[in-house]
């Protein structure tokens, strides 16, 4: 019996642990060089387009490397030219993904307005489903995701393994806090989302994204009224 496809997730499994505890302290370029070096063609980006900061990180790392954008067919305009902007500045590959649906065919099968009826349904569907299709040809993706945006994601590592995927999870930024995130962007003159400086700090589907007032919990906007706070890419 060949037990390498066995093995090989246990491996991979073990690779990510140690470079969590050997870059837990790194700077987000070390991470990222880290992921570049032992995963190479195989190491992607995921983007929701409300800023370029670990675009603008990974790209300068190695250039040319594939950036996911799930095109949800629910996003706001500016979204969309965020996604085009970052095309034409930045040395990357990018990857429009779309669910196996369109927004039509979704309202005919299971009635319009899934989002609202059903957003953990529409999420999944939409977002969850799209991403790890576009995900199987790699080993590896790197993130933005921060600990202190969410409770779930307090305990985010640098490095993680993402056993449902069987995929290593980089999260270069996660310790970033966002007056971190704010001066990287000033510094380095990163593309941002235009609707963030009109309130909107974490943007999502226009169906299921609000404006947030100053000093509000910046996730406030995302599926407010409801208690989900998450889309699902992100719990393993």
């Amino acid at each position: 019996m060949n037990t390498d496809g066995m093995e090989e997730p246990i491996r991979m499994e073990r690779l990510a642990a140690k470079a969590a505890r050997d870059l837990a302290d790194a700077p987000a370029e070390d991470i990222v060089r880290w992921a570049a070096d032992t995963f190479g063609d195989r190491v992607c980006i995921t983007s929701s387009m409300t800023d370029a900061v670990i675009i603008q990180l990974a790209s300068a790392v190695k250039p040319g490397i594939d950036v996911i954008f799930l095109d949800t067919g629910y996003h706001f305009p500016e979204t969309i030219g965020t996604r085009d902007a970052v095309a034409a500045v930045y040395p990357v590959n990018l990857l429009s993904v779309t669910p196996s649906r369109t927004v039509e065919e979704q309202d005919a099968e299971l009635g319009p307005r899934l989002h609202g009826r059903n957003p953990d349904l529409c999420c999944y569907l939409r977002k969850v489903v799209p991403l790890e299709r576009a995900l199987e040809p790699y080993d590896a993706w790197i993130t933005g995701v921060r600990r202190e945006e969410t409770s779930a994601r307090s305990d985010t590592k640098v490095v993680e393994w993402d056993a449902r995927r069987e995929m290593v999870k980089v999260n270069p930024i996660a310790s970033w806090t966002q007056e971190q995130v704010d001066s990287y962007i000033a510094e380095q003159g990163v593309v941002v989302n235009p609707l963030v400086y009109e309130g909107y700090p974490s943007i999502g589907c226009a169906t299921c994204t609000l404006p947030v007032a100053p000093g509000a919990d910046p996730r406030s906007g995302r599926w407010a009224g409801t208690s989900k706070s998450e889309c699902g890419l992100h719990i393993t």
